[in-house]
């Protein structure tokens, strides 16, 4: 069935919807609210694939990421994707039916981040999930259209979702300025890391190593195409990275673990001249050897999100050069949004990226996975 017809047979629009809310560390619940409606600009969107996180995790966990609190109720929720519901008056770029990704942030369009593309550093950016932002735990969201991405046909739903990772992973390697040939070390095999290394290979990356603690994340980048993995929990990472790049090291580190240790080793790891892209959260301060820096004339360059990236995200899947499916290992509805929480959290079943789906509708493709197709 085609996504305009899936569309065309939609019910009538409900009068409430089912959203969940955070109320307190581990402490989510179901809510009833009324359904949203667009304005001007804006489209409707039901709500079919929601990714789960690391931020949505320890929001849920701790009630705060850093100087974000939790002080309110709040939907966490912000790699979607999902089906034009309605549209507000002035959208001709979108029509009811049409599947779309969201992307989550929206910038003010107006101060010098903005204009001079650099939105992603707008002071008064609203992103989705950020306290006090509701985000797309939630069967309906009114979103902008033109941060609502039309899915070509061959593009599923959960791959949707999940071009919010994948641009963090194509951010990072436009922010090492990552050339055609050169080699590269993406530290950390989560989910951000893994769109890293298809991220990198896509820009035309010559050998990419992959490190982590944990072997069945390994396993994963190795079936997704590095060139080797190091297991840092028994190897000094930047004396395995001499001895598989026969002493010369990498050009670029693409650092996702966010562990100090590994940071400091990620410096050790380069060539003179080398790029160091910090995208990994982890404690507020990082020790790095500014004699070694110095020495060897390492850019540290720090990676915020991401801007004008989904349309190349798009193209990548579409095209076939980025194949996402391969990181989605369970679904979830969004009744069971707490047993879909700890998945994601203690890595049940291997767990990678969890997907919740939060509008009830017809079948749309794959088992849990494979993807949700359209």
């Amino acid at each position: 069935m085609s996504a305009q017809a899936i569309g065309a047979s939609a019910q009538p629009l409900p009068a409430e919807m089912t959203v969940a809310v955070l109320d307190r560390p581990l402490a989510l619940r179901l809510e009833q609210r009324p359904l949203p409606t667009p304005g001007p600009g804006e489209v409707l969107i039901q709500i079919r694939a929601v990714g789960v996180c690391g931020s949505d995790v320890h929001f849920w966990q701790s009630g705060r990421i850093g100087d974000f609190v939790v002080r309110a109720p709040l939907v966490l929720g912000h790699e979607s994707a999902g089906v034009v519901a309605k549209v507000g008056p002035d959208v001709t770029s979108l029509r009811p039916g049409d599947r779309v990704a969201l992307e989550p942030g929206v910038p003010c369009r107006k101060c010098d981040a903005c204009r001079t593309g650099h939105y992603n550093l707008c002071p008064d950016v609203v992103f989705m999930a950020t306290p006090p932002i509701d985000g797309t735990f939630a069967q309906y969201f009114v979103h902008p259209a033109d941060f609502a991405y039309k899915l070509p046909d061959n593009v599923c739903l959960d791959e949707g979702a999940l071009l919010e990772p994948l641009s963090v992973g194509i951010h990072a390697v436009r922010r090492a300025d990552l050339r055609l040939g050169q080699t590269v070390l993406v530290t950390g095999s989560g989910p951000i890391g893994l769109t890293a290394l298809l991220a990198a290979k896509a820009a035309g990356a010559s050998r990419v190593y992959v490190s982590d603690v944990v072997t069945s994340r390994l396993d994963v980048a190795r079936q997704l195409g590095a060139t080797d993995v190091i297991d840092v929990r028994d190897k000094d990472l930047a004396s395995e990275i001499a001895r598989l790049t026969s002493g010369a090291g990498v050009d670029v580190v693409i650092e996702c673990s966010g562990a100090a240790p590994v940071q400091t080793a990620a410096i050790g790891a380069l060539k003179r001249g080398g790029v160091l892209a910090l995208v990994g959260l982890g404690g507020n301060e990082v020790v790095l050897s500014a004699s070694s820096i110095n020495a060897k004339e390492i850019d540290v360059r720090g990676v915020f999100r991401y801007s004008n990236t989904y349309p190349t995200a798009v193209e990548l899947v579409a095209s076939g050069q980025v194949n996402l499916k391969p990181l989605v290992t369970h679904h979830f509805a969004l009744t069971d949004i707490e047993q879909a929480m700890e998945t994601a959290h203690s890595r049940i079943g291997g767990a990678i990226k969890v997907i919740v789906c939060p509008a009830p509708s017809e079948p749309t493709g794959e088992q849990a996975g494979q993807g949700l197709g359209a």
